[in-house]
């Protein structure tokens, strides 16, 4: 059930997208005990990189235990691309690196010309992918959307330049740039690219359960599905894709105490990672998100949006019953 990307083997078809803000260390291996069979990092700045800022060294931060893990890197500029993969190829401890050519935020893809806009420029794609792949020793990756908008999808084009220019596998996230994570994602899109390509491609948007997993598999033929909002708060998602692409039986969710506990494990690694003030601010986002569903935890979600310790997040999550 799983599949390859060069010398890097992973035991089923399930992976972690590379969110910003969200995919860090701590969610990284939250998604692996919980069923990911690979996980990406959330995308880092090239420029960072280079003059060594050091909030940009500190994401690249990884244990053993998460990996497989691919890093992802975003830029546009064939230098700073080549030096920021040659860093990452020797000072990280990732399995691979992913160049992010889908990024739909304005502040990347208008503002720096980097993410989904060079979807626009399949010729540039070419020779940051060649230089890139012929300077690192680790797999090179490439994530890229259908297209910048619904008059240019050119996935396809863009693929067959990153498979000629050596990369070893390719992400599709089946939605143009102008969509950004609106409307459906063109499963045709990931189909064409599978069948244009002989490196492994792994499909991604839409993917919120077991059905649509399968779906997506089957009609597209693509080597594994990328999931990323659905994990948001249920990491627990990649259990049950699993089990339903086995056909085994459906897996009992996760009771409140279950949700709680996971929370506060979740909590106390953010904080280790990065301090109680960022570590608690940044469990405020995930909060509501282990709470969707959940009866009565309307004035859960607000306590938990007002802490600012590990006390008041603790207190109120044990509060809850």
């Amino acid at each position: 059930m799983g599949f390859k990307i060069g010398n890097i083997e992973v035991n089923n078809k399930l992976v972690l997208a590379p969110m910003a803000g969200v995919s860090n260390s701590p969610f990284r291996l939250l998604a692996r005990n919980h069923g990911a069979g690979m996980v990406y990092a959330e995308m880092i700045s090239d420029k960072g990189l280079i003059y060594k800022n050091e909030k940009t060294i500190q994401m690249l931060f990884m244990t053993d235990d998460e990996k497989p893990m691919i890093q992802q890197i975003f830029g546009s500029d064939l230098d700073t691309m080549v030096e920021a993969a040659i860093y990452v190829d020797k000072f990280s401890n990732c399995d691979a690196i992913d160049i992010n050519m889908g990024c739909p935020v304005p502040k990347v893809a208008i503002k720096a010309q980097a993410g989904a806009a060079l979807m626009k420029h399949p010729a540039r794609i070419y020779d940051i992918v060649y230089e890139i792949s012929r300077r690192v020793s680790k797999p090179l990756t490439v994530k890229i959307r259908s297209g910048w908008d619904d008059d240019s999808v050119n996935a396809v084009e863009v693929a067959k330049e990153i498979e000629r220019a050596g990369a070893s596998a390719i992400t599709v996230h089946a939605r143009t740039r102008a969509q950004g994570y609106s409307g459906k994602a063109d499963l045709d899109v990931i189909k064409a690219v599978k069948e244009a390509v002989s490196i492994p491609v792994i499909g991604n948007g839409d993917i919120v359960d077991g059905p649509s997993a399968k779906r997506m598999l089957d009609y597209t033929g693509c080597d594994a599905v990328m999931i990323g909002r659905a994990a948001l708060g249920n990491p627990w998602i990649f259990k049950e894709i699993d089990a339903y692409l086995n056909g085994d039986p459906e897996v009992i969710r996760p009771t409140v105490d279950e949700i709680k506990a996971l929370m506060l494990e979740h909590l106390y690694d953010l904080v280790k990672l990065k301090g109680e003030k960022l570590g608690v601010l940044e469990m405020r986002s995930h909060g509501p998100w282990y709470l969707k569903g959940i009866d009565n935890a309307t004035s859960l979600r607000k306590e938990l949006v007002r802490a600012t310790t590990v006390k008041e997040y603790e207190d109120a999550v044990h509060a809850f019953e």
